[in-house]
């Protein structure tokens, strides 16, 4: 035998391998005595000086899978195949949850954690493909919590060191409100409140676009944008209808949940409609309120990337601002005169046209109110010591100064008095 085993009957050498039904067993050919049978492995070193090896050292334990993760593997599968995600995407996301599996503390995290893996596997997978999902539909076939879910699925990508790109915004929406149960008429949706999918869609994704150029998106999370987006579009298809429907009346109809933020959205994309409402010609002398502009988003958005330039100005336009404001100043007052006069010809006298509002995001327009320290409280009774280097500030007359340097030199020379070289 290669390992250099012995036979315990006879003591000879000549051992050899004997398959008898599939079982391997090791004999001696001299006696015909079986030395060993049913080997599990034979990655170990025992095994080649006849001694048995646990199955706990085998290597058969690594093979196993445990049942907690045999379960969130079905569950993945299961995931992708309601999703009607590609294979390619099942294997992906199997993979991922094999790999996070690995980490000992995903191994020993709470049976909650373990299941918003299985949704967070899925949802880095369909964001590397471009695939349209949302956080929240993951949150909803699972019935987990966001808060956790959220949490969970950064600490994968940094634990797997992934890199997942942001989903399209136009994609967000299309995903979005093909959920909206708008489109086909029903007995909780009336006749005049059903529009179609199309129209809607494109208004919807022309009002997202403009939100995202006036700052309304960046650093906000999409879905109240896109909600408030949606319920513009759908009163300015048929704003004689509908003008008198809510926000939350409107998310009832459709089915969605009303995220918290979409009203302050809603208001400030109006706010951006009426400052654009403003510089359109024929619209100058309606008088627009919020609730009037929304019959004219249409024309609005028509003529969006010029209306939004005259209403708001940036850092450029300020500067040329100030430039032809300086050149009018360098010229005479009469033809000062004359231009003020031409461009205020609707504006009473002494009244300026006001100026555009400056574009910049929300938190820079109404910053929040920082909380200032109070001052500290310093009690002052007079008794407190002063210090040479402060006592000169003290003293007004020159009187005062000749009796402090007299002072000062009576104390040293009584100093040099006590303390003789």
């Amino acid at each position: 035998m290669p390992g250099g085993g012995h036979c315990p009957d006879c003591g000879s050498t000549e051992l050899v391998e004997d398959s008898h039904y599939s079982q391997s067993q090791l004999v001696c050919s001299d006696c015909g005595c079986v030395v060993t049978e049913g080997v599990l492995t034979t990655t170990f070193s025992d095994e080649g000086n006849l001694r048995e090896v646990t199955y706990s050292r085998s290597t058969g334990e690594n093979d196993q899978v445990s049942r907690s993760q045999q379960r969130g593997l079905r569950r993945v599968r299961d995931l992708c195949r309601v999703l009607q995600l590609p294979s390619t995407f099942e294997d992906t996301a199997v993979a991922y949850y094999q790999q996070a599996y690995r980490h000992s503390g995903i191994r020993a995290a709470r049976l909650q954690k373990k299941e918003v893996l299985v949704g967070c596997c899925v949802l880095i997978t369909c964001r590397q493909h471009n695939w349209p999902l949302t956080m929240g539909t993951v949150c909803a076939l699972l019935y987990a919590d966001l808060d956790v879910f959220s949490g969970t699925y950064m600490q994968i990508v940094k634990l797997l060191g992934l890199d997942v790109p942001s989903l399209c915004l136009a994609d967000l929406v299309k995903t979005y409100c093909s959920s909206f149960r708008l489109f086909q008429a029903s007995p909780s949706v009336p006749a005049k409140y059903v529009e179609d999918k199309e129209k809607m869609l494109s208004r919807t994704l022309q009002l997202v676009e403009l939100a995202d150029e006036t700052w309304l998106v960046t650093g906000r999370h999409p879905l109240p944008v896109i909600t408030a987006a949606t319920f513009l579009a759908w009163q300015s298809l048929q704003p004689s209808h509908r003008l008198t429907c809510s926000l939350a009346r409107f998310c009832k109809l459709a089915n969605v949940d009303l995220p918290y933020p979409a009203s302050s959205r809603l208001q400030e994309l109006l706010s951006v409609l009426l400052r654009m409402a403003e510089r359109l010609a024929w619209l100058q002398v309606l008088k627009l309120d919020k609730r009037s502009v929304v019959k004219h988003i249409g024309d609005l958005l028509q003529h969006r990337h010029t209306l939004v330039r005259k209403a708001f100005r940036d850092g450029t336009a300020e500067m040329e601002a100030g430039e032809k404001e300086l050149r009018g100043r360098c010229q005479g007052p009469e033809q000062g005169k004359e231009e003020v006069a031409s461009s205020s010809l609707d504006l009473p006298e002494g009244k300026r046209p006001a100026s555009p509002a400056p574009l910049l995001p929300p938190c820079m327009l109404k910053p929040p109110k920082r909380i200032c320290p109070p001052p500290p409280v310093s009690t002052v009774t007079g008794d407190e010591n002063i210090s040479d280097s402060e006592i000169e500030q003290y003293l007004r007359t020159p009187q005062e100064i000749k009796d402090f340097e007299k002072a000062q030199a009576a104390r040293q020379a009584a100093r040099s008095v006590s303390n003789p070289p």
